[in-house]
């Protein structure tokens, strides 16, 4: 026992004096800006593990959802050599062949929010984020035991194949008809859009968004055509305002995906990895789905005050 302590002390100072003598650096690259009301959660969680870990951490993101920009943006992180990469797969047509680069290159790879199909076939160790068609139908089967039979789900970035798995979940979950809205992501415009579908469709019992971008526009619709509160409303992710919302009780539900986890795990992990080839057993590690209710609300406003939800 004497030598097995005496080794394992070895063993502890020898990794302490990897990370104290080699500042690893890992960079982040995301479909979503870190102004993002969501993304900015991400970014904390990247930011937090960062401090706590004594790494370098860049995040980069295209301005705008383009998988052009995103594709080159991987490509230049390829380039620059860091020591781990983390990615999230909105479009693995458009995205796999820039990761797949890295992976060739020697460079650990964790995908991150979208990509839980897809990731293994790419290269990628491992995926933390949620299963978005199962979250998606969770979300439809909830909507449906509130009674509601016809449905519309709002989607605000059309080509990202996560979304696109929420509103398929949804439809099934629901069991009903569900109508796909396309909006941009202007407020405006999406504002707008959600409106007229609004005046179009006056026997709507239910509305699906599919994240802050399009749940803050529906609001404002809802209430510009006289129906916030008296329509099923549910969206994906969280925001101030969808938090005030669901207090409120002007809001049914949230899809909570934990996103700060989403950034703050894969930094943990490749440090773990790089340092001491340590890596959990699981490859899909699943942050959600939770769901936020105005019961519980108030809990989780108290959280987004530190940035954590």
């Amino acid at each position: 026992m004497r030598w097995l302590r005496t080794g394992l002390s070895v063993l502890a100072l020898f990794g302490f004096g990897l990370a104290l003598g080699q500042q690893l650096r890992f960079i982040v690259v995301t479909h979503g800006q870190a102004a993002d009301p969501f993304w900015s959660v991400v970014k904390n969680g990247v930011d937090q593990a960062a401090r706590e870990m004594g790494v370098r951490v860049e995040y980069r993101a295209p301005q705008t959802f383009d998988m052009v920009q995103m594709a080159r943006l991987i490509d230049a992180a390829v380039a620059a050599r860091p020591d781990g990469l983390v990615v999230s797969i909105p479009d693995a047509n458009a995205l796999g062949r820039s990761i797949q680069a890295a992976v060739r290159a020697g460079i650990p790879v964790i995908s991150i929010n979208s990509g839980a199909d897809v990731f293994k076939r790419l290269g990628v160790m491992v995926h933390v984020g949620q299963e978005e068609y199962l979250a998606g139908k969770g979300a439809g089967e909830r909507m449906k035991a509130l009674g509601v039979k016809a449905a519309v789900c709002v989607n605000h970035e059309v080509g990202n194949v996560g979304l696109d798995q929420r509103c398929k979940g949804f439809a099934d979950g629901l069991g009903g008809k569900v109508e796909i809205l396309a909006v941009k992501t202007d407020f405006t415009e999406a504002r707008n859009a959600i409106a007229n579908y609004l005046q179009r469709n006056p026997n709507l019992e239910g509305i699906l968004t599919l994240g802050p971008v399009g749940a803050e526009p529906a609001l404002q619709a809802l209430q510009q055509v006289g129906r916030l509160g008296r329509i099923r409303f549910a969206t994906f992710d969280l925001s101030t305002a969808v938090l005030e919302a669901l207090e409120k009780k002007q809001m049914d539900f949230a899809v909570d995906q934990q996103q700060y986890l989403q950034g703050y795990l894969p930094i943990v992990l490749l440090t773990l990895y790089k340092r001491y080839g340590l890596l959990p057993a699981n490859d899909i590690i699943l942050t959600g789905p939770g769901f936020v209710t105005p019961e519980n609300a108030r809990r989780v406003i108290d959280l987004t005050k530190k940035g954590i939800r």
